[in-house]
């Protein structure tokens, strides 16, 4: 029973300082982006969707897959808009998207689209 203990603690130790460390070795970034309003409203939903779809279906995209897909149809959707939002910090595999709802905003604002 000791020698269950003392095994437990020398393995929470090396859990808890190999945590430490590899935390301290990388100091946490902080990821900004310009940010647009999206008003997310069954239009403008619909008028982004209409844009997707024919940028996924275009013979410059449909050939592709996975993440080369995605980068694809967004840069076909709105090249400006694309460039500022992703072009310098690619989207990588696995990464959760926190900049679609600043892409759709800058899609709608510069298509002039603005619906409600």
């Amino acid at each position: 029973m000791y020698f269950a203990s003392l095994l437990l603690n020398w393995f929470f130790l090396l859990c808890f300082y190999g945590l430490t460390k590899a935390t301290s070795e990388h100091s946490p970034v902080t990821f900004t982006f310009k940010e647009y309003q999206y008003k997310d409203s069954p239009k403008n939903e619909m008028t982004f969707r209409e844009f997707e779809t024919a940028c996924e279906q275009s013979s410059i995209c449909s050939h592709k897959v996975g993440l080369t897909k995605t980068r694809c149809i967004r840069e076909c959707v709105s090249p400006s808009c694309y460039k500022e939002l992703y072009q310098n910090d690619q989207l990588e595999e696995g990464e959760i998207d926190v900049r679609l709802n600043s892409f759709k905003g800058c899609f709608i604002q510069r298509t002039g689209r603005t619906r409600n």
